[in-house]
């Protein structure tokens, strides 16, 4: 009963100590003020307790090794070494409590571990470590605040079980009149208290660490600036210096380019040969190594390995992006040797035109030299295109700006606007309409002021069978000659001709086929107007009768 006493006892003062607020430094060196004082002594107070658990725990891991030596079979051996794996344990965090407590601060950081041997993958991404232990530095301060609460939260949901338990024990010691069970139950009730002190303790410790966090802690954004400031103050010189290596870099592959275009013959022509190609390719790509490779190099002589793992870690990054474009990379090389699927001088379809490849660069020059137009386009919207040669005559686009043209939905006009996106057209009298150049082409246009045929069919009656063959045509032919000569017409009249068409229903129809100059574009109407009427006016000179059409109707005779 004297030994439960103690412990009972020693318990008390253990949760005496926890229960109050654990010891802080002072600010003034010189003096203590009385709340440090109380506070100093309450900590003392719990140190000289977490002692007693200390010592207790020890004569418990010696009792129980003797019981382990006596132990005599296989259960009790095992039994045994799992409450001294506990007890253990329990030692173990009691021993780091009171050095923690003690020293007032997380010591933690200060054990030694013992340096493992690395694989080959952590040998792999060994550059990457001062860049991951800066960003695991960065957030040490509210990754350890988690990680205490979510300790603390732990212990409490664990502190009711082993008060239940004691007070359970207790209860069960009291109205027990066995003496056997009462050691049992002596034995069961000692561990639980044990278990209920570590516990405590451990719930103490966590409550003071996050306790000193939180009034030390400062803002999130006071921290951040902080950061940044002293992450400037440390690296800003290392950082402006490899600025200043690029810019370097830039400048002389700008001047080594410039001394390349005046020195090598044939640098600038428009069709360059693949030998100068290459050349320029080349410089290309030793000009973005350099420009990546000149900050690491300033990283390394200036030995800041957070910089210069920073950089490893972006360039992994940039590489794994890039590992699936470069089939893709590859085939815009070819194209910028020009020897890919495209090739300058030639042919491709793109946006619903015909283009000719005037120039491959990064940013080719294509143009549609029909309709006057030109677009700089990326050599990657190239990679999936095929281009052909050129052959004479490939038409390139219906019509230019100026000519006439007469649509299929029975629209005329001259083009007055042509782009890649909008064809606009104007009508004699000063009406403009615009169509899209997708639907302007789909309308078929017919250009006009390339030559254009009017074509004209007039009827006459069948009582002038005989001469409607030959004479009727000579003479029709004839009067359109000279009305055309009277009106001003015979410079753009190429052709004319006047034959027999067809013998139709009412009458016999004679065609006049007239084909005129381009330039007469624009009176394409008036033109269709006056063969009709010089026609009629033939029929009405030379008397020939124009029929009309007639519907004959045979009655059948009625019978009776």
């Amino acid at each position: 009963m004297s030994h439960r006493l103690t412990r009972q006892l020693l318990l008390l003062l253990i949760l005496l100590g926890l229960l109050l607020p654990a010891y802080a430094p002072a600010q003034d060196e010189g003096a203590v003020a009385p709340s440090d004082q109380a506070q100093l002594q309450d900590t003392i107070s719990t140190l000289q307790s977490l002692l007693q658990l200390q010592a207790e725990l020890k004569r418990d891991i010696q009792e129980y090794n003797r019981q382990l030596a006596a132990a005599q079979t296989e259960a009790e051996k095992k039994d045994i070494l799992a409450q001294l794996d506990k007890l253990e344990s329990d030692l173990q965090t009691t021993a780091g409590n009171l050095k923690g407590i003690a020293a007032g601060a997380d010591i933690t950081s200060l054990r030694v571990v013992e340096e493992k041997k690395f694989s080959l993958q952590e040998e792999l991404f060994s550059l990457l470590r001062p860049a991951l232990k800066e960003m695991r530095d960065m957030t040490s301060h509210v990754r350890l605040k988690s990680e205490l609460k979510d300790k603390i939260v732990n212990y409490r949901d664990k502190l009711p079980v082993a008060e239940v338990a004691v007070a359970n024990l207790t209860v069960l010691l009291q109205e027990n009149k066995d003496e056997a069970l009462e050691r049992h139950l002596q034995g069961m009730l000692a561990e639980w208290r044990k278990q209920l002190t570590v516990i405590k303790s451990e719930l103490q410790s966590a409550e003071l660490k996050l306790d000193k966090l939180e009034k030390s802690e400062a803002s999130l954004a006071e921290a951040s600036q902080s950061y940044l400031k002293q992450f400037f103050q440390r690296r800003g010189l290392y950082l402006a210096q490899a600025i200043l290596a690029v810019m370097g870099i830039l400048l002389l592959s700008r001047l080594s380019y410039k001394a390349m275009v005046k020195l090598i013959p044939g640098y600038r022509k428009e069709h360059r040969s693949f030998r100068l190609r290459l050349l320029d390719l080349m410089h290309r790509i030793f000009t973005v190594f350099l420009a990546i490779l000149g900050p690491m190099v300033v990283f390394y002589v200036a030995e800041d390995w957070v910089l210069f793992s920073l950089g490893i870690l972006l360039l992994l990054g940039i590489g794994l992006t890039l590992r699936h474009a470069l089939p893709r990379y590859w085939q815009q090389i070819q194209l910028f040797l020009n020897v890919g699927s495209v090739r300058e001088g030639e042919r491709i379809y793109l946006n619903g035109l015909p283009w000719r490849v005037r120039q491959i660069n990064i940013f080719s020059m294509l143009e549609n030299p029909t309709a006057e137009l030109s677009q700089r386009v990326r050599i990657d919207e190239l990679v999936d295109l095929k281009s052909h040669l050129i052959r004479q005559g490939d038409p390139w686009f219906p019509c230019k700006r100026g000519d006439w043209v007469l649509l299929s939905d029975g629209m005329r006009g001259k083009v007055t606007g042509v782009s890649q996106e909008l064809v606009e057209l104007i009508e004699r009298g000063g009406a403009r309409r615009t169509y899209q150049t997708g639907d302007f082409l789909a309308l078929s246009p017919l250009n006009l002021s390339r030559n254009f045929r009017l074509k004209e069919t007039i009827g006459i009656s069948y009582n002038l069978q005989r001469d409607s063959v030959e004479a009727i045509p000579e003479i029709l032919k004839a009067h359109i000659e000279r009305r055309v000569a009277e009106e001003g017409y015979e410079d753009q009249l190429h052709n004319l001709r006047v034959e027999f068409e067809k013998a139709n229903t009412s009458s016999l129809d004679l065609v006049v086929v007239a084909d005129f100059d381009g330039a007469a574009a624009d009176l394409y109407g008036r033109l269709q107007r006056a063969l009709q009427r010089w026609c009629v006016e033939a029929c009405t000179e030379y008397d020939w009768e124009i029929p009309f059409t007639q519907l004959t109707l045979h009655q059948a005779e009625a019978t009776a």
